[in-house]
């Protein structure tokens, strides 16, 4: 693009009232907090005069010390009570109740929620509404999926003269992290998960993306008996070392990197008893073979990097491409970088700023590696405009000593590289310390059928001729090697958080069952079908 300005536009807009938030929620109640504060800051601002950017003031939310965290996990273990408090023990058809009034409540927040998404992490207005909304189905399926697990759990068993009943149940207290760049959606699909199978909760938001969580703290408190939800503020260090030293963390619940949960379970003194559900990083690779369609392989190649700014797991992170076509698809795929527009959020463009700090001087890190062992950026328009906006960058061809080759750089450039064979491409994947997603882009389907058969057992998905994506949410959501731990979907995540559990009993002993059955006095033998 020969006016590089022309694609990066950040158009002023009036920003949300300022949120001065100092609650947070323990046992039941929402309590206040007037010691130590962390000032927001949207990435979104505006350069002065003399040239210093300065970001836009969103408001303030507490810095909670190491004793109101233990509070918090001393509330949820209270609640829990060792699986015999009210929540774990309790009929599934008030957990299901309990939970279509949070979903209710929270719809009437649509609007708040979504604009501070947009933002507290500069999603774009129309991502940032539809990750509001995939949250409230992802919920609403959740409960459906519950109830059908109930449905099959109701059924009692008489095989080689033992009567028995298997339904799962809750692991404990749990502790839920979630990430920056879904900071609604993927939190949502640990905790409300977590919550459904009887569990109770400690629950820290992330980093970036925390004033659009309190919009919903009355809820939580509203709907959700004392204890079982327990919402604190703060920095991880502070909050979630202290609380995993303690051992009494029956379920770590992270999304974020594996060098952050690896220290938290480190802290842990009985690792045999903690269950860990993680999503973290990938490398995931675009595969474009000599037979590809090329227009159809960058389209979704743009897609699958530069979604959200490359600030996804499920990006694509490298490129792999063919040696016969890498100068055509290459030139194809930076053209079509620099036709993207870099703006506000409330615009709608493609590419927004970036969230987090220091993440401008990262990308530049990396490309200044990359240039010095023989790789050029590509397009036009790549590079810093502020503190915050960097147009991406595409380096071309990328090789094995470089960073960004084995590096998930979380952001806004792309390495391209240049293969004469699959067997190259299948030697990184396997040396690669990540293995959750891959796309593969050919036009002929004995290549697909290769390329499929030396990829599954890599990889947790592979995408024929589209982008990585994490959705629909009843796929199985997983990965090999440091890319997950467990497994999330409506479907999974419901048995991530819980475990089977048996009741039994010779067949001497029916008539005494059939009573215990009939008399409802029961929530686990019981043969109520869950409507």
């Amino acid at each position: 693009m020969e006016n590089r300005e022309e694609n990066m536009q950040m158009l002023q807009h009036a920003a949300p009232a300022t949120v001065k938030w100092s609650q947070y929620l323990i046992d039941g109640h929402l309590k206040s907090w007037d010691g130590e504060i962390e000032q927001v800051y949207s990435p979104m601002g505006q350069v002065s005069n003399d040239g210093k950017f300065s970001r836009t003031y969103l408001g303030e939310s507490p810095l909670l010390s190491s004793e109101i965290g233990l509070e918090a996990l001393t509330a949820a273990k209270k609640a829990y009570n060792n699986g015999r408090g009210h929540w774990p023990t309790s009929a599934a058809s008030e957990r299901v109740e309990a939970m279509q009034k949070f979903v209710e409540l929270m719809e009437t927040k649509r609007e708040e929620v979504s604009t501070m998404l947009m933002w507290e992490i500069a999603k774009n207005k129309s991502a940032a509404f539809k990750e509001f909304d995939r949250t409230v189905d992802y919920i609403r399926d959740t409960i459906e999926e519950f109830k059908e697990l109930q449905r099959r759990g109701s059924h009692i068993a008489s095989k080689d003269g033992i009567i028995s009943q298997i339904r799962r149940g809750p692991l404990g207290v749990v502790l839920c992290l979630g990430p920056y760049n879904y900071p609604l959606n993927e939190t949502f699909c640990l905790l409300i998960p977590a919550l459904m199978m009887g569990n109770t909760v400690v629950f820290k938001p992330a980093k970036y993306g925390v004033l659009l969580l309190t919009p919903l703290m009355e809820a939580f408190k509203e709907c959700f008996p004392p204890g079982v939800v327990n919402i604190v503020f703060g920095r991880g260090r502070t909050l979630a070392a202290p609380i995993m030293k303690t051992g009494d963390v029956d379920v770590l619940a992270l999304i974020g990197a594996s060098n952050s949960s690896n220290a938290l379970v480190e802290q842990h003194p009985k690792l045999n008893r903690l269950r860990q559900v993680l999503g973290l990083e990938a490398k995931n690779p675009g595969i474009i073979f000599p037979d590809a369609d090329l227009d159809l392989a960058v389209k979704e190649c743009i897609n699958g990097s530069l979604s959200y700014n490359g600030q996804r797991c499920t990006a694509l992170k490298i490129l792999f491409v063919h040696k016969s076509v890498s100068q055509v698809f290459s030139k194809k795929f930076a053209d079509a970088v620099d036709q993207l527009t870099l703006g506000h959020p409330a615009d709608n463009t493609t590419l927004t700023p970036l969230p987090e700090r220091g993440k401008v001087e990262a990308m530049e890190d990396y490309i200044k590696d990359a240039e010095e062992k023989g790789a050029k950026v590509i397009n036009n328009n790549a590079g810093r405009l502020d503190d915050t906006s960097f147009f991406p960058a595409v380096l071309f061809p990328v090789s094995t000593d470089m960073k960004i080759y084995h590096e998930e750089q979380f952001g806004p450039v792309v390495p391209i590289v240049e293969y004469d064979s699959l067997e190259e491409v299948m030697d990184c994947i396997a040396d690669s310390d990540y293995g959750q997603q891959c796309s593969i882009f050919s036009a002929k389907e004995d290549t697909i059928a290769s390329a499929v058969d030396n990829m599954v057992n890599q990889v947790c998905r592979v995408n024929i001729n589209a982008s990585c994506q994490r959705g629909p949410d009843y796929l199985p959501f997983t990965g090999r090697k440091d890319s997950a731990v467990a497994t999330l979907s409506v479907h999974d995540a419901l048995r991530s958080f819980s475990i089977r559990t048996v009741v039994a009993s010779d067949g001497g002993q029916s008539k005494l069952v059939g009573s215990v059955v009939s008399s409802g006095k029961s929530n686990f033998m019981t043969t109520d079908y869950l409507l």
